[in-house]
């Protein structure tokens, strides 16, 4: 007998954790993916979203699936606003790759597509207001990775000179983001990136 899998593409939005339960004593007051939907026994998030990020969830019942889409040969693409006018120079350190922090180690980032998009992206408001101009610049980037480590875009651009103030994945494989609202739920078919 074959189990029916169930799967689903989420905007996850500002503030929420990518989880379902609560791991930590601090975490009781979080908001979680269970307020969104009422998923199916068993969902798990493909990959996370840290809290104060956005955008593109993918959820499903399928641990193989969500092994896959994980690895390596499924591309993720994000769009991150940065403080100040980023500059080519930044724009191909992030792209060679820069070394970053995690676990307590150094760690070099693997090469990635990065691109300064000429104008702001069509996305919903965010939750929480971002600073307005008064403060400076901002620039808006397209980084596509094939990994994905602890809150890596942020800490990239960080260590360019240039951190994010926000950051929407937009893409995993050729799963696209879309027009999907915030906290808007799409049951799929399948899930082939």
């Amino acid at each position: 007998m074959s189990i029916h899998h169930r799967h689903f593409k989420l905007y996850k939005p500002y503030g929420y954790l990518s989880q379902f339960i609560n791991n930590g004593q601090k975490q009781h007051s979080k908001k979680l993916l269970g307020a969104l939907h009422d998923f199916p026994e068993g969902t798990m998030s493909i990959g996370r979203l840290d809290e104060k990020s956005e955008g593109l969830l993918l959820l499903t019942t399928d641990g193989k699936i969500s092994n896959y889409v994980n690895s390596s040969a499924i591309e993720k693409e994000y769009y991150a606003q940065v403080d100040g006018a980023i500059t080519p120079e930044a724009i191909a350190a992030l792209a060679a790759g820069v070394q970053i922090g995690f676990n307590g180690k150094k760690y070099d980032t693997k090469p990635c597509k990065v691109l300064q998009l000429n104008t702001t992206p069509t996305l919903p408001d965010r939750g929480k207001k971002i600073r307005d101009a008064r403060h400076g610049p901002t620039s808006w980037i397209s980084v596509t990775l094939t990994e994905g480590k602890f809150r890596q875009v942020r800490k990239m651009t960080s260590a360019v000179g240039f951190p994010t103030l926000r950051l929407v994945r937009v893409r995993v494989g050729n799963i696209m983001l879309g027009t999907l609202q915030p906290g808007t739920v799409i049951e799929l078919q399948e899930i082939t990136p």
